[in-house]
């Protein structure tokens, strides 16, 4: 298998091969259907993996990625619930100081969470992305 592309830009997992037509799947609909082979060339570098996970919308890729375990999964909700959160009452849940501050770097470095402070101190809210994407998980 392998990543594909049309004359309109679109790109499609490869499935199959003939002199004529080729089999493609279009990752975010699932359809699949026969493309002349003359509108279709290879796409350098992406893995068909990759273009596999194009069915996934970008907020949902990037909350799934950026999280290790249900103890960070559960943070990230509870800031997308509860927030903004003050630093003071995120070390009250179940992560030593270091592992908090950890998870907390990890997800501003993905764009889930910011700063912001709360009642005078810093805290954490998360962004629209982490919104979006825990939204579209809870559905």
């Amino acid at each position: 298998m392998r990543t594909v592309e049309d004359d309109a830009g679109d790109r499609y997992i490869l499935l199959k091969e003939s002199d004529e037509a080729s089999l493609v799947r279009d990752p975010e609909s699932g359809d699949r259907r026969h493309v002349p082979n003359e509108t279709l060339e290879p796409v350098t570098g992406e893995s068909p993996l990759v273009t596999a996970a194009g069915a996934v919308s970008r907020p949902v890729q990037t909350v799934l990625t950026a999280i290790p375990d249900e103890r960070a999964l559960g943070l990230l909700v509870e800031l997308d619930e509860r927030g903004p959160l003050g630093v003071r009452a995120l070390l009250e849940y179940d992560l030593c100081e270091s592992d908090l501050h950890g998870l907390l770097a990890e997800f501003r470095a993905a764009g889930l969470v910011t700063e912001a402070e709360v009642g005078g101190e810093r805290g954490y809210a998360t962004t629209e992305r982490a919104s979006k994407g825990l939204a579209r998980m809870r559905d």
